[in-house]
């Protein structure tokens, strides 16, 4: 498989962006013209830059509103494109992009164009170049892949062939199978991006949302498995236009570019067992069983505040690290750890966040073989070192600098509290049953330009899929929400991107100095004996607004005894197709974070429509004391 992605895709100087692409571990890039243009090297000078990186240049692009064109322009057209077959020789690459005439003063006519493309292909063999023609979705004449394919045919030069961008095709809902017919030698190469669904124009769309392979909703992988029927074996080259990804990291950019590309081409490998294609062997993306543990990073004062908090919620202290500062609270099948160590991971991690959830564990089908595909899928692998009969639990960086563990049933992973940890003897408190039963959901906050970075980071490697995106409305601004999870929901990682400071999710990332998980959020079989059962313990959930409660009477046709049970608990509430869904809030600790409880009795979603009531509680309760209310 041979990667390439358009200059155009990431940010910054040309030669940060080469150098971001080179350490991605791209084979070539395209080289947008604008990019060449505003830089002030000589094309020789380009060229040798990219191949000191160790990199092609796959395709010089574009070349814009060429076929079809009445005279003096026509001739004109031709002048231009020996020119820049001038250019391509110096910068040390034998194709150019053609895209479809666009001109408000371009003739149709399939013959006529494949007359002009087979008169600039004898100019292009002179020089040993190559031509492809690609479909713009917006072009004046041709806008769909079948009839730039016919243009080629009909043109019948070995100089011309046909490009192909999964954008043009996907966004116009031409039926990929037609491409399943074209000659793979006869495309030149294929330009690959994802987009959301959005209802505009579609050039503003093309210019301004497109994404990464499996960052959007297009459907990447069905286009890549009718390409691969045909037999191409050239680059699978990224062209990315987002005002988002302009503005981003290079490098974190162009990982995330090799990233999509790999998973594509594996799923597409998967999807099309006989066809062969040349795709790096690697383990199926691993199936998430449950959420093993939840571990934070404490210092001393902060590890009482914990203790405390979890007593509160019914958790008992079960075993301690046989040779660290690290203590496991239990309750049903929830592990909570708490690591205050004066050195390693969790201490720096502490040193710059604070008190904070910096890792989790999942249990998966086989540990060794999900560590495996994350590094190969570009996850930064995480060690540290262990003590005698510690055992070295497969682990990888993940949101916030945060550690995501891997473990699994089939060997001593599963067993690690029982072979790293003591058990206490001391008798608990309180054996309250608060009845929490597992974890529900896992609530990452994130800066909003991050999102698309973290969502395939998880699609990628684990069997999991995205949820379409929701805007949570906070009196500060706009949050936007989108969920990861697994089919049958053993895993759900709820992904918040904050766009300015002064949102709740906002100030969590300002005053903890980066991304990472905010809230954790419980399931019981009971909500009700629940809250009974914490305000039993001293336990004060979150106050929300009796208003509230009021709307969801009327809005839901629900019986009042049920309202008032649900106001005198604070328990907010929310239907769908499937069922009802309870909630139940702590208020804010630290620097934001915060707990949730909730019932699901059939309900798929997380109670979006209740995020800005919860909100607006959450800032009650943060009110600094004396402010008015």
């Amino acid at each position: 498989m041979k990667t390439s992605i358009a200059t155009v895709s990431i940010s910054g100087e040309f030669e940060e962006k080469l150098a971001a692409i080179a350490r991605a571990g791209f084979d070539a890039v395209e080289i947008f013209e604008n990019d060449f243009l505003a830089f002030d090297r000589s094309p020789a000078e380009v060229g040798q830059m990219v191949r000191d990186h160790g990199l092609a240049v796959s395709l010089f692009q574009p070349f814009r509103d060429f076929e079809g064109m009445p005279e003096p322009f026509r001739s004109r057209n031709f002048d231009r494109a020996e020119r820049k077959f001038d250019l391509m020789a110096e910068l040390g690459t034998d194709l150019m992009l053609i895209c479809s005439n666009a001109s408000p003063v371009a003739l149709g006519g399939i013959d006529r164009a494949a007359e002009d493309f087979r008169a600039l292909g004898e100019r292009a063999a002179r020089r040993g170049l190559r031509v492809g023609y690609e479909a713009l979705a917006w072009g004046r004449h041709i806008n769909d892949h079948r009839d730039a394919w016919e243009i080629v045919r009909r043109a019948d030069h070995p100089s011309i062939g046909l490009i192909l961008d999964s954008f043009h095709t996907l966004s116009r809902k031409i039926e990929l199978n037609s491409i399943r017919s074209i000659p793979g030698d006869r495309i030149f190469i294929v330009q690959l991006a994802d987009a959301p669904l959005i209802e505009m124009d579609l050039l503003y769309w093309s210019r301004h949302f497109r994404n990464m392979p499996g960052e959007g909703d297009l459907a990447v992988t069905a286009f890549m498995q009718a390409v691969a029927a045909t037999g191409y074996n050239g680059y699978l080259s990224l062209e990315i236009f987002n005002d988002q990804f302009r503005g981003g990291s290079p490098d974190a950019i162009s990982r995330d570019g090799r990233r999509s590309l790999v998973n594509l081409m594996d799923q597409v490998a998967r999807a099309e067992p006989k066809i062969n294609i040349p795709v790096p062997a690697m383990p199926d993306r691993a199936k998430v069983t449950d959420v093993a543990f939840i571990e934070f990073a404490a210092g001393e004062d902060e590890e009482r505040e914990l203790e405390a908090l979890f007593t509160l919620l019914g958790f008992v202290p079960t075993a301690r690290h046989r040779s660290k500062a690290v203590t496991l609270y239990r309750q049903g099948d929830i592990n909570l750890v708490i690591n205050r160590e004066a050195k390693g991971f969790a201490n720096a991690s502490y040193l710059v966040h604070g008190a904070n959830a910096y890792a989790f564990g999942l249990m998966v089908n086989d540990a060794a073989e999900a560590h495996r595909r994350a590094l190969q899928l570009g996850a930064e692998d995480f060690r540290q070192p262990v003590g005698p009969g510690e055992l070295q639990v497969p682990a990888i960086r993940g949101v916030g600098g945060g550690l995501v563990y891997f473990l699994d049933q089939k060997s001593e992973l599963a067993r690690i509290f029982d072979v790293e940890f003591t058990p206490l003897d001391e008798t608990p408190e309180s054996t309250v049953n608060i009845g929490l039963t597992r974890v529900d959901h896992i609530a990452q906050t994130t800066r909003y330009e991050e999102m698309l970075t973290w969502l395939l980071f998880y699609t990628s490697q684990l069997d999991a899929r995205k949820t379409p995106m929701v805007d949570i409305i906070d009196p500060a601004g706009l949050v936007r929400s989108q969920v990861v999870e697994t089919p049958d929901g053993r895993l759900r990682i709820t992904l918040n991107g904050a766009e300015n400071r002064n949102t709740l999710a906002g100030r969590f990332i300002a005053e903890t100095f980066g991304s990472g998980i905010q809230h954790i959020a419980f399931e019981t079989d009971d909500i009700f004996a629940t809250a009974e059962a914490l305000a039993a313990k001293g336990f004060r959930s979150l106050v929300i607004s009796p208003n509230y409660y009021d709307d969801i009477e009327a809005r839901f046709g629900l019986d009042p005894d049920l309202v008032e049970r649900m106001k005198s608990a604070n328990i907010l509430y929310d239907q769908d197709e499937a069922g009802e869904y309870f909630q139940l809030y702590s208020p804010t600790y630290g620097e934001g974070f915060f707990f949730e409880i909730v019932e699901r009795r059939g309900y798929r979603g997380y109670g979006a429509p209740n995020a800005i009531f919860r909100i607006a509680a959450l800032k009650r309760h943060l009110r600094p004391k004396g402010m008015p209310k």
